[in-house]
């Protein structure tokens, strides 16, 4: 019993919305955001980085503030203008690789995260839910959706399909080479007829946006509670999601670097992990993974193959069979000492699109000792994980599309 509903977006109007679009803030160098910010004075991040106008680096709830006057002049200034009806939105991205991604930007119901039927696989960080919490509520909009995912669905999809024959609103190429496009639905009929089929589903799913969501949440209890006329069609009761069905999911692992081997020789590392793992040395040339249990291993110039020995592991919960965790309670944890997969700094990841090069010549160059890869997780084991209310262990998966900043905005 999914609830969407439809949204008076504010986007950038057609002629500089491939200007507005930015990545997240975060994924950027500090190079590449001010070479962007020096010569683009439409990018949004111009909005999310507001210090940059006095060359200063501001924090906290000042920025939040800037944050929001500078939302507000791209506003006063054109670049920015709200829809008259509300809408949902069918977004296209086609990536460099020629994946493509289909899918519904829409207003998503807090109340259905709360009840459990918008399904999580990731913990969150309660202090990064609070910050970002308070960031909402100052700025009064969202600028980049969750992403959700739900069971493929024929009806849905048909109409889909059948907007996307129309001219699009925006078609625009990032300099990824990645190419976006948006259509309008305002026709009530389609509207009704794509609520119904939500309204069918009894969960629908987190694919990327855990914090984002949960922060969300947080907005919208405050907001209930201060609200003594409450009525629960407010705007602070839903949050920007841009859904899509399962099959248009890509997923990827995050492939691990350990920097030591917690004082072990490479000779006692290796008889720790024969307890628990086949091992065969695959030389110099780079390997991986095919299938689900088996681990590849770089180390000391050579890469290796692990295979589960399954008679000393035991598969009681959908968490225990995904890879990333298996490698946790087998090799990370008891043997390397990692306890903490977000804090530790002995730790980092590598996501699954680069391929076991990349592991190999962060071990060469000696920064770190071994190396790990794995292979990717499915649909279906994410929904299983968050079914049974279990939670994965950080940088899990690598879930496609990933989405711009500042193409729809969701205000409250």
């Amino acid at each position: 019993m999914a609830k969407i509903k439809p949204f008076k977006a504010v986007r950038p109007t057609r002629a500089i919305v491939g200007l507005v679009a930015a990545r997240p803030y975060q994924s950027y160098t500090v190079n590449e955001r001010d070479s962007r910010m020096d010569y683009n004075p439409y990018s949004f991040l111009h909005i999310v980085n507001p210090g940059y106008k006095y060359d200063q680096v501001i924090t906290g709830e000042e920025r939040y503030k800037l944050v929001r006057n500078r939302y507000l002049e791209f506003k006063e200034d054109g670049i920015f203008i709200q829809d008259e009806k509300p809408s949902f939105y069918v977004y296209k991205i086609v990536n460099r690789h020629g994946q493509e991604f289909n899918g519904i930007i829409a207003a998503t119901s807090a109340e259905d995260y709360e009840k459990d039927v918008i399904k999580k696989h990731e913990d969150t960080l309660a202090k990064r839910e609070q910050t970002f919490k308070t960031y909402l509520q100052t700025v009064g909009f969202n600028a980049e959706p969750v992403l959700l995912t739900y069971p493929d669905n024929n009806v849905i999809s048909s109409i889909i399909k059948a907007t996307q024959k129309n001219h699009a609103e925006f078609e625009f190429t990032m300099t990824y080479r990645d190419t976006h496009y948006l259509w309008k639905i305002d026709n009530e009929d389609d509207i009704v007829v794509i609520q119904d089929e939500f309204d069918k589903m009894e969960t629908i799913y987190i694919a990327d946006g855990h914090h984002r969501s949960a922060s969300s949440y947080l907005l919208y209890k405050d907001e209930k509670a201060k609200n003594i006329n409450h009525q629960g069609s407010e705007a602070y009761n839903f949050f920007m999601s841009y859904l899509i069905p399962e099959s248009d999911l890509v997923i990827h692992e995050f492939n691990r670097l350990i920097k030591d081997l917690n004082g072990l020789s490479k000779e006692e590392f290796l008889i720790r992990l024969d307890h628990l793992y086949r091992i065969e040395n695959r030389g110099i040339v780079p390997y991986s993974p095919s299938k689900p249990h088996h681990f590849s291993m770089y180390l000391d110039g050579e890469f290796y193959s692990l295979y589960l020995r399954k008679t000393n592991y035991d598969f009681d919960t959908s968490l225990d069979t995904l890879d990333a965790y298996l490698l946790y309670k087998t090799i990370l944890q008891p043997i390397l000492g990692i306890n903490d997969l977000r804090d530790d700094n002995r730790i980092e990841y590598v996501n699954g699109r680069h391929e076991m090069i990349t592991i190999k010549s962060g071990v060469d160059s000696g920064e770190f000792k071994v190396g790990f890869g794995m292979c990717a997780a499915t649909i279906k084991q994410i929904k299983h994980i968050a079914d049974e209310g279990l939670k994965m262990p950080p940088k899990s998966t690598y879930i496609l599309p990933k989405l711009r900043s500042g193409i729809t905005i969701y205000e409250f």
